[in-house]
């Protein structure tokens, strides 16, 4: 199992803590640090969605200008996009033996693990 994120992102520390508290064991992998492959977000964008994996509430999504905005409009963009920007990607994500979660809350998280 592996969680995807950013060290200083509230809802990734909760997750963490989350997964840690329940002794589930996983392997972190900081975007910051160790950025992500274009293969892996291709994966995620094909089971999830791309417009899923897109944060477009966050500071970085509003510091774009308006024309780059537009042009997010499919897949190959947005990939293209978090690949710059990969603090643009909704966190944290989970990925539990292929089987891809985003966000957290402790309630889904308690459900995914219950299968």
């Amino acid at each position: 199992m592996k969680l995807y994120g950013i060290p200083n992102c509230d809802t990734v520390k909760k997750a963490k803590t989350w997964l840690t508290e329940q002794g589930h064991d996983f392997e972190w992998h900081d975007y910051k640090k160790t950025g992500i492959s274009a293969e892996t977000l291709e994966q995620w964008a094909d089971q999830i969605g791309w417009e899923t994996l897109l944060n477009r509430q966050g500071t970085t999504w509003r510091k774009l200008d308006a024309d780059t905005k537009t042009k997010i409009d499919n897949k190959q963009a947005a990939i293209a996009l978090m690949l710059i920007h990969t603090s643009i990607i909704k966190r944290p994500i989970l990925d539990n033996n292929g089987t891809i979660t985003v966000g957290f809350k402790p309630d889904m998280y308690a459900a995914l693990f219950s299968r």
